[in-house]
């Protein structure tokens, strides 16, 4: 036995980015904790990654080796082949299709596995745009609705440290599953509440962080637009807008207030689902709260409303003054960093006229055909679209198809991977070095491997470093180390670095990214808004150039009712996965139970046991759980599982539509899905 500890970084698409300890017994890893080498997570990991990072690393689901296909798609079987074999037949084929259709039929398929700045995309765009493959925007599939709703209201600033919770007087939670997916936002919460502050959870379900607040709204989905109107409206009446920050600050104020003016309190409160007496209670904690700490998740953004729900609620701070001295909103982090992806990721290789594709319409176009040229040739890396797409069994008939050559990366054999034609090694992140600038908070850290790369796997760089020189690509950006690429990512003349270059920045510490005093970034104490105007924007001229006229300000756009599917679905996060990953260990392969309120289920005949959950789209059986989590007209069932979980072959991802989206960034509605629920 020779045990080892290492210092590393936790990649999975989560805000927190834990600063970790890693036990290794001769090449094996055997234990991870958290580590003190950054602050925010302060030795504390959730217990998905402290249980599970042996199995994901050393389990049987890992792929070691290169595979090609020799089955149907779908079927799981394949033959080991060599590196070289495997490169040369994805350069022939690949070859053909450019040939035939030119490069852009070519596209990657990938997201947001890895959230190191290497792994994520680096190398590989690099690759792609030296071979003039689609482009693809992303940001539709999660947070992009969020980013430009920040965006065209504040501008690409950061907003306050999550940090800051820990002090708020009041701190309101509004559509973020933080026990989940937020881990150490709630203990600043926490310690924030034994000190006398309160806690408001604004959320359909009653998550674990809603049953630990002094109110919870468990408004309707897609309702929060009308919710921070009301709020507004109530605000104004009792007189506690700060009229001075707003003359000097604000952009827009009497349209905003035109619309939220037609919702009072018992109005709005009869569409959201909740009482009068909770909005007016929340509009007057809000007025009295010094300091107060608003922290917006992604779940606002997954409905036709998203952008104007987080528009709405982000501009309440605003109206009411409350930025600086301890008060502002926690969001927007990843703009603390200073990131330069253009030189990591190379857009100039990009040919002039090279067409964007947007992700979330991939299954589409895999299925009908309706681009010229048509999609041939897809790298599938970073992702598991299958299980985490829009209308699943849509996407599933695409990558079916045999004429569509599709090259997987993955460090687990995946249902996606099993449609794939050639499947490539990839590393773990205990395997490789990365570089890690969070979206959730405010500290830079670097990680080193703990271990080799096993079997034949190789880290993303050099998988794609090694497609390059096969297709022949010999500019020197294509023979960049991940040292080279560290230093690229990230500006090593800002001087929160203090000189080092970001490849040497000790992986036993982090680098906070402070604002030019030297303290935290707050608005309007010493950041400000970098909108057109340099004020709060509820009027975005900017919005509405990127995505229409509309989306000049926030509106509240209604759903009519549908008779047969009564129902609305939504799919929070999984304590047992992050999206997809770690979706075939342990407890992650049973099926999430189906969230139902006792009314419901009541009316339904149903009780115990499964229950098939189905709309036009597809039909997944799952099993029953009657319970108040969820309010009536509402059921839940978490995100991510795989397909073996149900019967039927397909999850809540087949229920929902790719063709709905939310009123800016092109955002995919996973919670704007209606259905229906019968005994299975």
């Amino acid at each position: 036995m020779s045990l080892e500890e290492h210092a590393s970084v936790c990649t999975f698409d989560c805000p927190d980015t834990c600063s970790l300890t890693v036990t290794v017994d001769d090449g094996r890893i055997t234990k991870v904790r958290g580590s003190e080498a950054m602050p925010f997570t302060d030795g504390v990991i959730c217990t998905k990654v402290a249980r599970d990072m042996t199995a994901f690393v050393h389990g049987p689901q890992r792929i070691l080796h290169p595979l090609r296909r020799v089955g149907a798609k779908g079927s799981g079987q394949f033959e080991r082949i060599s590196w070289d074999a495997a490169l040369d037949e994805i350069h022939a084929r690949v070859g053909e299709i450019i040939h035939r259709w030119g490069p852009q039929a070519v596209a990657p398929f990938n997201y947001a596995g890895p959230h190191g700045l290497l792994a994520y995309d680096s190398m590989s765009l690099r690759f792609f745009h030296r071979l003039g493959a689609s482009v693809v925007y992303r940001r539709g599939l999660c947070g992009g609705v969020r980013s430009e709703a920040w965006a065209g209201t504040y501008g690409a600033v950061s907003g306050v440290p999550p940090e800051f919770a820990e002090h708020a007087k009041l701190n309101v939670v509004w559509g973020n599953n933080a026990t989940v997916a937020n881990l150490h936002l709630v203990r600043c919460i926490r310690r924030a509440k034994r000190k006398g502050g309160r806690l408001v959870v604004i959320d359909p379900l009653r998550t674990k962080i809603a049953e630990q607040a002094d109110l919870h709204l468990a408004i309707l989905p897609g309702t929060d637009v009308l919710l921070a109107w009301s709020l507004a409206a109530e605000l104004e009446r009792m007189g506690a807008f700060d009229n001075a920050f707003i003359a000097a600050h604000v952009l827009g104020l009497d349209e905003f207030m035109a619309r939220a003016r037609q919702w009072p309190a018992a109005r709005a409160a009869a569409v959201c689902g909740v009482s009068e007496s909770q909005i007016l209670t929340l509009a007057s904690w809000l007025a009295e709260a010094d300091p107060l700490v608003l922290t917006p998740g992604n779940g606002l953004e997954r409905g036709r409303n998203g952008g104007s729900g987080i528009r709405a609620a982000i501009a309440l701070p605003a109206l009411l003054g409350k930025f600086g001295r301890g008060s502002g909103i926690s969001i927007a982090a990843g703009n603390a960093f200073p990131k330069t992806l253009a030189k990591l990721q190379r857009p100039d290789l990009v040919p002039q006229g090279t067409r964007t594709l947007d992700l979330v319409d991939f299954g589409r176009h895999l299925v009908e055909d309706d681009l010229d040229p048509p999609l041939r040739a897809l790298f599938i890396y970073n992702h598991n679209p299958i299980v985490v797409h829009p209308d699943q069994n849509r996407m599933r008939r695409g990558l079916a198809r045999d004429d569509i050559f599709s090259v997987g990366i993955e460090v687990a054999m995946t249902e996606s991977m099993a449609h794939c034609d050639i499947v490539l090694p990839a590393a773990t992140h205990f395997e490789y070095p990365d570089l890690y600038a969070s979206y959730g908070h405010q500290w830079l850290q670097r990680a080193e491997p703990v271990i080799p790369p096993l079997g034949e796997s190789l880290p993303n760089t050099e998988i794609f470093r090694r497609l390059a020189a096969r297709f022949g690509f010999d500019e020197p950006c294509f023979k960049a180390s991940d040292a080279d690429l560290m230093d690229e990512a990230v500006d090593s003349a800002d001087p929160r670095l203090d000189g080092v270059r970001p490849s040497q920045i000790s992986t036993d510490t982090a680098v906070a990214m402070m604002a030019p005093d030297g303290k935290p970034p707050v608005l309007f104490e010493n950041v400000f808004p970098a909108t057109p105007s340099g004020k709060v924007e509820l009027k975005s001229e900017a919005l509405a150039t990127r995505w229409g006229a509309d989306a000049l300000f926030a509106e509240w756009r209604e759903r009519a009712a549908e008779a047969a599917y009564p129902l609305m679905l939504i799919s929070p996060a999984s304590d047992k996965r992050i999206s997809s990953t770690l979706g075939s260990i342990g407890a992650s392969r049973k099926a999430p139970p189906l969230m139902m309120h006792p009314a419901d289920a009541a009316s339904r005949g149903l009780t115990t046991g499964d229950v098939k959950v189905w709309n036009e789209r597809g039909e997944v059986i799952l099993p029953l759980q009657v319970t108040e989590k969820v309010p009536p007209g509402v059921v839940a069932s978490e995100k991510g599982a795989w397909l073996s979980t149900s019967p039927t072959g397909q999850t809540i991802s087949a229920l929902v539509s790719a063709d709905a989206r939310a009123d800016i960034a092109l955002g995919a509605c996973f919670n704007d899905t209606r259905v229906e629920v019968t005994a299975a």
